[in-house]
């Protein structure tokens, strides 16, 4: 499978890639746009407010649960063939949600688009890797990571402009709906650039280790969308219970390893793959405040300040406009700056967001708009420059025949880290609100800073990373060499 780039001309790999990254954009973006169109989902389909909830959170549930196996999948029977099929199941399920007479109807539409989204994401990945060597997947990544980005960032956004064109009773219909032309023709663009690869040979499945991560990855999650659904507080019990899960699936897939099997997920990946696993710390880390700001902003926006939800959207659009310009550039530099860039970026994301709860805490309500709007701008470019660069650095060593399986792991925890992030930022917005007599600036701006907590843990890992790669530099390349008592470097 190393020689699969060959077999498509550069500029059809170029296409190929865009049809990857408009499904992979609009399986994202749904996992935001919902939330903003709750309230009049709610009152069409008679519905409570719990159950609507699992309208959003049971597409991200469904969602986390099958990235690792589909992964797997793709690198078993073919990546072109996943793909696909759950585009076809995901274009599916998009005009059945749309078509739902009742909210148990749509939850179950969502739970299945859901599944065929957590299908489609890892072959994207996988695919550019196949696609791509050297600099080229450098930039690849980096228009993935602006994708990724920016789908999180606009999803309120997109959701507000569609509501306001589809007015009227079942207007929230067209959030669903959108993905029915684009999905079509995305399929059909598919199935023409796609790159056709033969099925791995000898692939065997991994049952044991399948039902200990899905259980275990279950445990976590779980609680968190009955968190966010206002459900019982009794299932925080699982957290520990997903941590034995999990620590029994690492020791079953390295004893498979050792007697020559095929694990679900290859232990190798974070023991001997270089850079693997402080990437998808970083990233975990990283979603948990990513995540979690832009339902905060929602809240104060909406309730704190009264805007629509097109207006509330518009107030986070300048992060938006800057993570994607600066995905695109980072993506041309990861290869000469390496972890430097993703230090730089957290630097600045964190810098840039601290400086927005400053805002919401300390401007005047007529100049917060634009104020906001600046420190969101430079939180913006600093996430362009985390999450594409990451993303690359993550799975650039990682051999093609794992790429899918590596992808799916990796974007699972960023799933797990935007749940937490989206259940418990809000949640301390509430918390904050009721101690402070409704105060929305103060709620707002202690969430945010709770956000950056988990950014500066993922600053963390990775500055020790690029502390690593310095010394390994240093150690492989040797001491400076010296000519007439003066310092010559060497050239390489």
């Amino acid at each position: 499978m190393e020689s699969d780039a060959a077999e498509l001309s550069g500029r059809n790999r170029w296409r190929a890639l865009w049809v990857t990254l408009v499904t992979g954009f609009m399986s994202l973006l749904d996992v935001t746009i919902v939330a903003v169109a709750l309230p009049s989902l709610q009152h069409d389909l008679h519905a409570s407010a719990s159950s609507v909830q699992w309208v959003v959170s049971g597409y991200a549930l469904a969602f986390a649960l099958v990235l690792v196996p589909a992964g797997r999948l793709g690198d078993a029977v073919g990546r072109r063939r996943i793909f696909l099929s759950a585009l076809a199941g995901f274009v599916l399920c998009s005009a059945a949600a749309g078509a739902a007479p009742t909210v148990t109807l749509l939850v179950v539409a969502r739970l299945a688009q859901g599944v065929a989204s957590g299908f489609l994401a890892p072959q994207n990945s996988a695919l550019i890797q196949q696609m791509f060597r050297g600099a080229e997947r450098g930039r690849a990544f980096g228009l993935f990571g602006a994708t990724v980005g920016v789908s999180s960032a606009v999803g309120p956004v997109t959701g507000g402009l569609i509501l306001t064109l589809a007015q009227g009773a079942g207007g929230w219909r067209w959030i669903f709906y959108v993905n029915v032309p684009i999905g079509a023709v995305a399929l059909l663009l598919g199935m023409r650039y796609l790159p056709r690869v033969a099925p791995g040979r000898g692939q065997r499945f991994d049952p044991p280790g399948l039902a200990l991560l899905g259980t275990g990855v279950l445990c976590l999650m779980l609680p968190l969308v009955f968190a966010e659904s206002g459900g019982p507080s009794r299932l925080w019990w699982l957290f520990p219970a997903g941590a034995v899960l999990l620590t029994g699936f690492v020791r079953w897939e390295r004893r498979l390893a050792a007697r020559g099997g095929q694990p679900l997920l290859d232990p190798r990946l974070a023991t001997a793959t270089r850079g693997y696993l402080p990437g998808a710390v970083l990233a975990t880390l990283y979603f948990v405040g990513f995540s979690g700001v832009w339902l905060v902003f929602a809240l104060f926006f909406q309730n704190g300040l009264g805007y629509s939800p097109l207006r509330s959207g518009l107030e986070v659009t300048p992060f938006a406009i800057g993570s994607a310009a600066a995905a695109v550039v980072a993506g041309r530099f990861v290869e000469r700056l390496g972890r430097l860039l993703t230090v730089c970026g957290l630097a600045a994301a964190m810098a840039g967001l601290g400086a927005t709860a400053l805002v919401l805490a300390l401007v005047p309500a007529g100049a917060l708009a634009w104020s906001a709007a600046v420190a969101l701008f430079v939180a913006g470019l600093g996430s362009g420059c985390v999450i594409s660069p990451n993303v690359t650095m993550t799975l650039r060593e990682v051999p093609v025949r794992m790429a899918g399986a590596a992808g799916g792991a990796l974007q699972t925890g960023q799933r797990l880290g935007s749940a937490m992030g989206t259940a418990l930022l809000p949640g301390l917005f509430y918390l904050v609100l009721g101690a402070t007599g409704n105060d929305h600036r103060a709620a707002a701006s202690f969430a945010v800073a709770a956000g950056l907590t988990a950014m500066l843990a993922s600053f963390a890992v990775a500055a020790a990373d690029w502390r690593r790669d310095r010394r390994e530099r240093r150690a492989r390349d040797g001491p400076p060499e010296r000519a007439h008592g003066h310092p010559r470097v060497r050239r390489r």
